[in-house]
């Protein structure tokens, strides 16, 4: 068995949700979401067990295009990334009553398709084309089944798909000027060039504009704010939780090892860039009104300095940038969650409408409360760990940019827990908050699971990862 029983299970699981109706459709997407998550699993068995679950075959004769899934312990990682919060994401819209749930559901299951196969491809242009096929169901779930004015929303979704698409133009161009070189777009291949520094600058320059348009590293970031907040809850889930992650995967997988020079002499404006993003989130953060807008700025703010991370080519810095990427996507799912349980109540996103609500919910506010440490990096959660290895990273390149880096524990304490304060805290609210219900409480206690398991004990991860980042550390090593 390999990987591409994945691609194949979620593509047959999306066509038959489609056609089993409005009302199954919801239950049958759970099921082929379990279904994915269990067999990655049993992939990861069968990989552990020193089993070849890769797949390789010819594809397009000419130009030399091959149909290749590579499975290494990173790949893996983000797999099980993404097939662990699928189910997850979809059992949380539950609780919504969608118009036309069968395509919605089919379009989640489909997306959840497309970013597997973008963790998974080894041939650059068949990774290309994944990159891009994921951004279809999203722009498709965020402009129909979206929230806001409709033509505020229409604009807010078309910037970011024009923004992405745009930015993946130039990485398409870098690939074709690659398979001139090497005469094949394997990885392998395009690992082996051996370019000079004027080409590197160039093919970095265009992996990076992909890239920093989709994590977003700023000055890139100007869609996202606004598509976090419009998309449904379901759409912002997949958007942070995953797949903004293809782009900082993507760095360690394609721009580093193919070009690392401007990494290795111009690594300060690089990490620079992503501390700049941890601060000018968090600053953004701290003066929000709308809920998801905090969210979405918080995300921002993360995501710099797991950026910063992946850009000190050191072990550590790679370590901790991967441990964040997962633990980031657990814990901002879980939080836009929360943001959508409080909007099923009181129907705003306005948090100086909240308040008080801790009084009618203790199960709802225990749960918010170990979410907002843990997103603040409180030691014993998984972002502890990602984030003290990234900050580690960051010193050995220069001890200041781990002081910088460091700022995001700081401002997110203050910005996290004075959001929870307004919109938890108080004096009690005369709206009828209900406790949450069962579903609501399974969704978030499995990611609170997942957050305190790998936080007090990483070592499953790092073991899967460390192979396949020393790997890249040691190309990158060989290469001018």
């Amino acid at each position: 068995m390999d990987v591409t029983y994945l691609l194949i299970l979620l593509f047959v699981g999306a066509i038959a949700t489609y056609f089993s109706g409005d009302k199954l459709a919801p239950k049958v997407a759970l099921f082929f979401g379990l279904s994915t998550f269990g067999l990655s699993i049993y992939l990861l068995d069968l990989f552990n067990s020193g089993q070849n679950i890769s797949f390789l075959s010819g594809w397009i004769a000419q130009p030399n295009i091959s149909f290749a899934l590579t499975a290494d312990g990173l790949s893996m990682a983000m797999v099980l990334l993404t097939t662990a919060l699928t189910p997850i994401i979809i059992f949380s819209g539950f609780g919504n009553d969608f118009n036309n749930a069968k395509s919605i559901y089919a379009l989640l299951l489909f997306m959840s398709l497309a970013m597997i196969g973008t963790f998974l491809a080894s041939d650059g242009l068949l990774y290309y084309i994944f990159w891009e096929l994921s951004l279809i169901p999203i722009y498709f779930i965020a402009l129909i089944w979206g929230n806001g004015d409709a033509d505020e929303r229409k604009k807010a979704v078309v910037k970011f798909f024009i923004y992405t698409f745009a930015g993946s133009l130039f990485m398409l161009v870098a690939f074709v000027y690659l398979y001139q070189k090497a005469g094949s777009l394997l990885i392998a291949d395009l690992y082996a060039l051996q370019l000079s520094s004027n080409e590197q600058i160039w093919l970095f320059l265009a992996f990076f504009l992909a890239y920093a348009i989709k994590i977003p590293i700023i000055p890139f970031h100007t869609w996202q704010a606004n598509v976090y907040q419009k998309a449904p809850a379901i759409g912002t889930m997949l958007l942070s939780g995953i797949m903004l992650k293809m782009g900082l995967y993507s760095i360690i997988r394609w721009q580093l090892p193919i070009a690392p020079y401007v990494a290795k002499h111009f690594a300060f404006i690089l990490i620079g860039l992503g501390i700049a993003g941890v601060i000018y989130g968090s600053i953004v953060a701290i003066r929000q009104k709308d809920l998801k807008k905090l969210l979405a700025y918080s995300s921002l703010a993360h995501v710099g300095l797991i950026a910063a991370g992946t850009y000190t080519l050191t072990l550590n810095g790679l370590h901790g940038a991967v441990l964040q990427m997962i633990a980031h996507g657990f814990v901002v799912v879980g939080l836009f969650f929360i943001a959508e349980i409080i909007y099923r109540r009181y129907q705003t996103r306005a948090i100086a409408e909240m308040g008080g609500i801790r009084f009618q919910t203790p199960k709802f506010t225990s749960m918010f409360l170990i979410l907002v440490l843990a997103s603040v990096a409180l030691p014993s959660t998984f972002n502890f760990v990602g984030e003290f290895m990234v900050l580690y990273g960051l010193s050995q390149v220069h001890i200041l940019l781990a002081v910088l880096g460091g700022t995001t524990i700081i401002l997110g304490a203050y910005y996290m827990l004075k959001m929870f304060q307004n919109v938890m805290l108080g004096e009690t609210n005369s709206k009828v908050f209900k406790d949450v219900t069962v579903n609501e409480a399974v969704v978030l206690v499995a990611i609170i699971a997942v957050l305190f398991f790998f936080g007090l004990y990483p070592k499953p991860i790092n073991d899967l990862i460390t192979p396949s980042l020393e790997v890249v550390l040691n190309i990158i090593k060989t290469k001018n």
